[in-house]
């Protein structure tokens, strides 16, 4: 917008310019033009005077002002030779303009060009004694000094032109960025709301149509983060007061295992008490998921592989008892250091990890991989899994959705939602994508920060 507003008002001026100054500079042209004519056409009827009075006098008078006229303008005279007067001034070339003036007595002008002039303006009279035609003058007047006052003439006002386009577009652009202020702040509350930030407001200035909007997007603001907020605290305090109830629940069910003999009653009891383990997952992926969308603390920098080989020693055990190997190369990657807010990298790899170690066959291989990307750092978890197929990969990142070969009977289907709102909430990226052979590969976006060491 600002660059249209910038292009019309500069159109807007050069069109007043040419309105203005082109008609102005035609107008001195055609004044030059005419001033001259009239100057070298007023010498020459002089001279022609001179020679029709045929007297002796009169011819000496019109060699000297000939010689003076020369002098002062560097033109050159022509002069033909009558009955009673033969000057020392050469004569001009016959041609059609000399004929016309000898015969007709009429006067010729030529100026070389149509448009504007030739190199020399040519100017023939008639001189007359007693109403007789007996000769004629020609003055051949030199125009290089015409033209250069012409191209002064229009290279002052092209110059002042561009002067004025260059001033116009300065202006322009002040004025144009002054009165998109308030568009641009709108967008800016914009493009927060839409990176997640419901605090964004827009101060209300500007014109009237822009103040109204901007009270009307603050408004809405406000009532949407109102809910939001209101919906996170729900569910965080929901998980958490359920917690203790399914805690006790889950001790009944063990107690109720432990005293009771009949197997098919003890089979009943051991579903429940699987589907009350669920159950507690759900609510702990519950709570994590409500504390990671309040976005509770700010990113900083941390050692992304430190991170990386302390959750992969907590993990390995649990792998050995299924195994399964966990791969990390050493000096993959190098030891970057990525912006992400405490405890996030942790959940995230925890998630990821338990999802891959719960598909992956016994015996298989699990590699974690640290790799460079850009403006950031990639971190890969690849497992041997059956993997996912596209419709699965496109919706596993929504809540409560579980795949068959991904989370099996026991998933609460919130793990990759976690993982997706940690991500980007540090400002990062994550996709799933199919691993060489067979299996699911994770690929994770980090920022990098400032004082990596790659």
């Amino acid at each position: 917008m600002i660059r249209q507003l910038i292009r019309s008002y500069i159109l807007l001026v050069a069109v007043a310019i040419l309105l203005f100054t082109v008609p102005v500079a035609f107008t001195l042209t055609a004044q030059l033009r005419d001033d001259t004519e009239d100057f070298v056409q007023r010498e020459a009827t002089t001279m022609a005077l001179l020679l029709g009075n045929g007297n002796a006098g009169s011819c000496r008078a019109l060699e000297e002002v000939v010689r003076a006229y020369e002098r002062e303008t560097h033109d050159r005279v022509e002069v033909t030779a009558t009955g009673t007067c033969a000057p020392d001034i050469p004569a001009p070339v016959p041609d059609a303009a000399l004929e016309r003036a000898l015969k007709d007595g009429h006067p010729t002008t030529d100026w070389g060009s149509d448009v504007i002039w030739g190199g020399e303006l040519v100017i023939t009279v008639p001189a007359e004694d007693r109403g007789r035609i007996t000769g004629a003058v020609r003055i051949v007047f030199s125009t290089g000094n015409l033209t250069d006052r012409l191209w002064t003439i229009w290279g002052f006002r092209a110059g002042l032109a561009v002067a004025v386009l260059g001033v116009a577009a300065l202006i322009g652009a002040v004025v144009a960025r002054r009165l998109t202020r308030p568009l641009r702040q709108l967008n800016d509350m914009a493009s927060r709301f839409s990176d997640g930030d419901l605090t964004a407001r827009s101060p209300v200035e500007g014109p009237q149509e822009t103040r109204t909007l901007a009270r009307t997007l603050n408004q809405a603001g406000e009532r949407l983060d109102t809910l939001i907020a209101s919906q996170r605290i729900f569910v965080a305090d929901a998980s958490h007061q359920l917690r203790t109830p399914l805690t006790a629940l889950r001790l009944s069910l063990d107690n109720i295992a432990d005293g009771v003999d009949d197997e098919f009653v003890r089979e009943d009891v051991e579903l429940a008490t699987a589907e009350v383990v669920r159950m507690s997952r759900l609510v702990n992926g519950l709570l994590v998921l409500a504390r990671a969308e309040a976005k509770e603390s700010a990113a900083e920098p941390l050692p992304l592989g430190d991170i990386v080989e302390e959750r992969l020693s907590v993990w390995r055990p649990a792998a050995e008892e299924r195994g399964v190997t966990i791969v990390f190369p050493a000096g993959a990657g190098g030891r970057p250091t990525v912006l992400a807010s405490p405890g996030h990298l942790d959940q995230v790899l925890d998630n990821v990890l338990s999802n891959a170690l719960e598909v992956s066959p016994d015996g298989g291989t699990i590699t974690v991989r640290i790799d460079p990307g850009g403006a950031g750092a990639v971190l890969s978890v690849v497992d041997e899994g059956p993997g996912m197929t596209d419709v699965e990969k496109s919706r596993a990142f929504d809540r409560f959705w579980r795949g068959q070969g991904l989370t099996g009977r026991s998933g609460s289907g919130l793990g990759l939602a976690v993982v997706r709102q940690l991500v980007t909430d540090d400002g990062g990226t994550v996709t799933l994508q199919d691993a060489p052979g067979s299996g699911l590969w994770v690929v994770i976006t980090l920022r990098a920060s400032s004082r990596s060491g790659g």
